[in-house]
């Protein structure tokens, strides 16, 4: 089997890389911008049929040059939620995967691709349906743009065409992601650089690092992508997350204890690690107001509905896998 991988050093992308080899995939091609050249580095032990860069692939495979390919993994796009550039962006996310989902119809290629959980903004709902998608910014805007392009298509497709609405996903393979990381990733280096973890404060009617989202650990998505690449007879577009909302806090609580467990130090509570100043609360930035997201959480009926039986972990055991991942490396 034959498959693609876009944004393939990134980090769903790579990650979805050594999940396809571990199953036994690996004529398998690589698709990437490495202008920022140290994202290679996601892709070490990888099993490669190819890398292309991303503007040479989309022009080659539109022209059929690569013969059969089984199916694509689009994760490739501008995930930068601060990007402003409405023009950048929509050609980067919209544009760019429109192309794609064509060539992949003409070449009876499947697409399994990345959207997002931003199309659902400021919505208290986070269902797949169009009453529920309210963007706040131009980055959910552009994902939702394209999931409307691809429900419009669905009924007379002839190939799997699947979209998967992450949620916060964290895990291996983000450093070069910047401030863009998880929160998690942010608060491993704040306590290997600072002892501390700093969370916002008060906002929205929440209390101190109680806003909440659903963090969902990037095996997790992995494994999803896998099983729907088992499934071709399956279509749509799908919510990944774990399906329940934990606050900010529990991530850093988690993260502080597993922390301290490398070390061979015993668990703390969250008042007590509070109590310690391993918890400092900041002002909320003037810059996010009206922007953010109190509360996500993942309404997993539609992706049950499939058969998809995928375990998703909390934020503990999760977050204690990644922290195993982080002392392997160093």
């Amino acid at each position: 089997m034959k498959v693609v991988v876009t944004g393939a050093a990134g980090m769903i992308g790579s990650n979805l890389v050594h999940g396809l080899n571990a199953i036994g995939i690996d004529d398998l091609i690589a698709v990437d911008d490495l202008t920022e050249g140290m994202k290679y580095r996601n892709l070490l032990g990888a099993r490669l049929s190819d890398y292309f860069d991303r503007d040479e692939f989309y022009r080659r495979f539109e022209r059929g040059e690569f013969g059969r390919i089984e199916a694509v993994f689009h994760e490739g796009a501008c995930s930068d939620t601060m990007e402003h550039n409405g023009q950048y962006m929509l050609e980067n996310n919209y544009r760019c995967s429109k192309r794609l989902l064509d060539a992949c119809q003409a070449q009876g290629t499947r697409l399994l691709y990345a959207s997002s959980a931003a199309t659902y903004g400021d919505s208290t709902v986070f269902r797949e349906s169009p009453e529920c998608e309210r963007p706040l910014n131009v980055y959910g805007y552009s994902k939702l743009l394209f999931d409307n392009i691809v429900r419009r298509m669905l009924p007379t497709a002839r190939h799997q065409v699947t979209g998967f609405r992450y949620f916060n996903v964290y895990g291996p393979r983000e450093q070069h992601k910047g401030r863009m990381a998880s929160v998690a990733f942010h608060h491993f280096g704040q306590l290997r650089e600072h002892g501390k973890v700093k969370l916002f404060g008060e906002y929205g009617g929440y209390g101190p690092g109680e806003q909440t989202r659903d963090f969902v650990y990037v095996g997790d998505v992995v494994a999803v992508n896998l099983w729907f690449l088992r499934h071709p007879e399956r279509s749509g577009i799908f919510n990944v997350g774990s399906g329940r909302s934990q606050p900010f806090n529990d991530v850093a609580h988690a993260t502080i204890n597993a922390t301290r467990a490398e070390r061979g130090e015993a668990a703390l509570s969250l008042a007590e690690q509070i109590q310690a100043g391993l918890i400092e609360y900041t002002p909320f930035p003037e810059a996010l107001i009206g922007k953010y997201q109190c509360r996500t959480e993942a309404d997993l009926a539609a992706l049950r509905a499939t058969g998809c039986d995928v375990e998703f972990a909390d934020v503990e055991s999760g977050v204690h896998r990644y922290a195993e991942w982080l002392a392997g490396q160093g």
